[in-house]
């Protein structure tokens, strides 16, 4: 944000870019940036020699996975470090598939899962992959979900926190127990909640996304409670789990600016939710707008609306123009303008779809600025489709 927009309209009504974004892929916080310089300047060398510069990256990375253990509330041998989440993701379903084959090769997820989640699923499962419906917010339904997790040859389940394209939190605690009565570890995505609202008190395996809450790019965490029978599904390597190791700059930068953003967490928190809340106020007064997720039980900062008559890639480059970048489509696919699978499996409008993800810093004053534009970029696209006063 603050630089000028190449492609602003020249009737200035975008002063300035505004990113609205963030999830997945959020603004580097300064902390993280700072990291990361330090990193590369003491970490830049292969933390498996040993020499001195070899053993300082050592050390490094040791800090960074103790750092991450401890804000996650798990112990450091617990704690692998992947090259992205969708690596860890996948890594998770693959390796309590393989250790728990004696059991079964069932895979239970919610309809709502990311992508990456529900092709790894059908990957170890083939034709037993059971996906568990959700209501019309995007929450799983709990009945569907017991019935699943109790089926014969159930090796692992999968459920996130929240979702990182609606914003509804799910109800993690009674899912793992009713996995739990059935002998079933639970896999939870926690890539859109960690760092933004607090994290559930019972997991079996976490995984997180550091570039989520604003680190550099280039690595992922997956937790693994040492209780759970999960074996790395890759060739051997001195990372059993992810062989070839991880940037050292990375992963120190998301520990540290980890432990940033949780000690801001509470007044971000405030603010974002204020700005939701105006933002869901104006994309309700649009006609023929269904604003999508649980209204209160959600993420501080995720929100998703959808205009009938509005193709989502038009209604993106429309506020793109006018200076505000957002998303469209399913929030976790290589193709942004794909339909979203999580709307379609809550059932309701997927067509001009718009998905914000508002970063720590956001202005009011350019929330306010995006609420005026709104029904103007809406109003331009019909206009341009030609379907004014359908």
């Amino acid at each position: 944000m603050g630089q000028p927009a190449h492609d602003a309209p020249t009737d200035g009504a975008a002063r300035h870019r505004v990113y609205l974004d963030a999830g997945g892929r959020a603004p580097v916080h300064p902390a993280g940036r700072a990291a990361y310089d330090a990193a590369l300047a003491e970490g830049w060398a292969d933390p498996r020699r040993l020499h001195a510069e070899g053993r300082r990256a050592r050390l490094l990375l040791e800090q960074a996975r103790e750092a991450l253990a401890a804000e996650l509330g798990c112990r450091t041998p617990e704690v692998h470090l992947a090259p992205s989440h969708t690596a860890a993701l996948h890594a998770a379903v693959r390796g309590l598939a393989r250790g728990r084959r004696r059991t079964g090769r069932g895979v239970v997820a919610s309809a709502v899962e990311r992508a990456a989640v529900l092709a790894a699923g059908r990957w170890v499962a083939e034709d037993t992959l059971t996906v568990v419906p959700v209501d019309r917010v995007g929450r799983v339904d709990l009945d569907a979900w017991r019935g699943a997790v109790t089926s014969p040859g159930v090796a692992l389940a999968a459920l996130q926190h929240a979702n990182g394209e609606v914003g509804t939190v799910q109800p993690v605690e009674a899912a793992h127990e009713a996995a739990r009565s059935a002998g079933v570890p639970l896999i939870v995505d926690a890539g859109a909640s960690v760092g933004h609202v607090a994290l559930p008190a019972v997991w079996d395996v976490l995984a997180a996304d550091p570039g989520d809450w604003g680190a550099p790019a280039g690595v992922g965490v997956l937790a693994i409670r040492s209780s759970v029978r999960a074996v790395p599904d890759a060739p051997e390597d001195e990372d059993a789990w992810f062989p070839g190791g991880v940037s050292v700059p990375a992963a120190f930068a998301a520990a540290v600016s980890l432990r940033a953003v949780l000690a801001e967490r509470e007044a971000a928190d405030a603010r974002r939710r204020a700005a939701v809340e105006r933002i869901r106020a104006a994309a309700a007064t649009v006609p023929d707008v269904d604003v999508a997720g649980d209204a209160d039980a959600r993420l501080p900062h995720v929100l998703t609306f959808s205009c009938l008559y509005v193709d989502g890639e038009a209604i993106v480059g429309e506020l793109d123009r006018r200076g505000f970048a957002v998303g469209s489509g399913s929030a976790c696919t290589s193709s942004a303008l794909e339909p979203s699978h999580v709307l379609a499996a809550m059932g309701v409008l997927t067509h001009g779809n718009v998905r914000l993800a508002l970063p720590v810093d956001v202005r009011d004053d350019d929330v306010d600025r995006f609420c005026a534009a709104l029904p103007e970029a809406v109003a331009a696209v019909r206009d341009a489709a030609g379907v004014v006063g359908l």
